[in-house]
């Protein structure tokens, strides 16, 4: 069993940092592939990312200017993370991950009615999505975590040119999301890029980035609680927002309701059209990048 390299920072890093390595070096091939989670019956799927240069951006606002950007070679997430996979995090027991720190139980229920089997999980902060792509790395042994704003825009690839076709959003959901898969893939072969949930990114939403972007693997690292990176659009946008270069801000009001104080660093109850995917990068990183990506240290409201 593989020892869970998420506490490499705590003993014997560089052996543990070394085995992950290793399993990198003997997959034979970059191809897709599916993997039950551990202890469970619950199973996900990844797609191959081929490395590319991209225009990234677009002439509106807040998407500008476009700029050339290379990407290296990643998997991601087929689909959305489902309530399938994020409830075995939510709520799991002792299980071999138990150093990731999990939600506090919910104040409500979290799927609104909306539905749970086969649906995409919703209205958990950036933080929250971390600690799963934390958890998750622990329980298989492979390096996962959110995808940068340019990786998700590069996998998105082009706005179809007929949305109805890949995506639900305001005009087509009937007031409520949709199990994932539902419609056509993208060219990747991913689903849901656009719409059904908007999805978290790891960046911090800067509207000057994209003139000061690096051109590779750029990522632009959260200094602040607000605003962070979001894309992609929900079943509640109209097709404006629904598109590959588009970006949405996180904001304060995403957490209007929470009763608590401070407000919860685990959800965001007002933006049930919130959800995320992951990926895994061919090349896997060293044990402190890896800290970084899991924990940005601005999970705490203002």
């Amino acid at each position: 069993m593989w020892i869970l390299f998420f506490l490499a920072f705590q003993a014997d890093e560089h052996s543990n940092v070394a085995r992950i390595h290793d399993r990198i070096a003997q997959a034979s091939e970059f191809k897709p592939y599916k993997k039950t989670i551990p202890g469970s019956s619950v199973s996900f799927e990844m797609v191959p990312i081929p490395e590319g240069d991209f225009t990234m951006g677009s002439d509106r606002k807040n998407e500008s200017p476009p700029h050339r950007v290379h990407v290296s070679a990643f998997w991601m997430g087929k689909f959305e993370i489902t309530w399938n996979e994020y409830r075995l995090f939510m709520f799991a027991k002792d299980d071999g991950a138990d150093a990731v720190s999990r939600p506090t139980r919910p104040y409500v229920e979290m799927s609104f009615g909306m539905g749970i089997d086969g649906f995409p999980a919703i209205s958990m902060t950036q933080h929250a999505a971390n600690k799963y792509a934390e958890w998750l790395s622990a329980k298989t042994g492979e390096f996962y975590r959110l995808p940068t704003e340019a990786e998700w825009e590069y996998a998105c690839g082009a706005d179809p040119p007929n949305l109805r076709e890949y995506a639900w959003f305001n005009a087509n959901s009937a007031g409520k999301y949709h199990q994932i898969g539902t419609k056509k893939p993208n060219l990747h072969g991913v689903y849901d890029m656009l719409g059904n949930v908007m999805e978290w990114t790891l960046d911090q939403f800067s509207p000057d980035f994209y003139a000061r972007s690096p051109r590779d693997d750029p990522w632009n690292k959260p200094t602040q609680p607000y605003p962070l990176s979001v894309r992609g659009g929900s079943w509640m946008d109209p097709p404006s927002d629904v598109r590959c270069s588009a970006r949405t801000p996180s904001d304060p009001s995403w957490k209007q309701q929470d009763p608590q104080l401070p407000k919860s660093i685990w959800y965001e109850t007002d933006a049930q059209g919130l959800g995320f995917r992951l990926v895994r990068p061919l090349k896997t990183p060293a044990a402190s990048e890896m800290y970084r990506y899991w924990n940005n240290g601005v999970e705490k409201d203002p």
